[in-house]
């Protein structure tokens, strides 16, 4: 039944994605550059991608050069993340002219620009996560500071909401612990930053609530049970 439940909610998903024009698809879970396994969360983005073929790009954050946000939404002087000055002036980069980002003109090899000119070319994003420790994995969290300034811009300068009319939403994967919470709290955080969050976009996969279930065999396990809900 729960596989069921599981494999609706992808289909539901592949659904609404049809009646889109320019689909966005972020993965930020990794492996080491020498494996060629996929993460399950990058996995069922690329079932979607198949699903929706020329509509849809998709994006691996693990294998883009993206530095750490430099914080400067909160320093003594106040809050410069996103304002006016910061812009990423290159046609090329940053031809929405949106992209407000110190890190990206202090960082001139950093790569952020590639996720920001994708995102406002589209009419929706869904971001694909990992859960570890509890919460989104490292890159999906480095990705999500470093696109602050398109909250500040609206926020905190009392500009446009630049991304109003892109709807979004979040999937992750887990193994044992606090995969629905982490939805809640990523569907909120993309409100705040100004997206349409649909609960269609939304959703996690967890194999177990048992948090004291760490063996190596419920890993393994874990992956049967994943592959048997979405890939037969």
């Amino acid at each position: 039944m729960k596989n069921n439940k599981f494999k609706q909610k992808l289909t539901q998903t592949i659904i609404h994605l049809k009646k889109k024009k320019k689909i966005l698809l972020i993965t930020t879970s990794n492996r080491w550059v020498g494996d060629k396994e996929d993460p399950k969360s990058t996995l069922l983005a690329k079932k979607i991608a198949q699903q929706l073929n020329e509509k849809t790009t998709l994006l691996d954050v693990a294998k883009i050069k993206i530095y750490p946000c430099e914080g400067n939404v909160s320093t003594s002087k106040g809050n410069s993340c996103g304002e006016k000055s910061a812009l990423l002036n290159d046609p090329e980069k940053n031809p929405s002219r949106n992209h407000r980002c110190w890190a990206s003109i202090n960082n001139p090899d950093d790569e952020l620009w590639k996720v920001s000119k994708a995102l406002f070319e589209s009419d929706t994003v869904i971001f694909f996560a990992s859960i570890r420790w509890g919460q989104t994995n490292s890159i999906y969290q480095k990705l999500l500071e470093r696109l602050t300034w398109i909250e500040n811009m609206h926020s905190t300068f009392g500009e446009e909401n630049k991304v109003k009319k892109i709807e979004a939403g979040i999937i992750a994967t887990g193994q044992n612990w606090n995969g629905k919470k982490v939805i809640r709290t990523q569907k909120e955080v993309l409100k705040y930053f100004g997206f349409k969050v649909n609960e269609k976009l939304c959703w996690n996969w967890q194999y177990t609530t048992n948090t004291s279930d760490e063996t190596n065999e419920s890993y393994k396990k874990s992956w049967k049970k994943f592959n048997k809900t979405f890939f037969e």
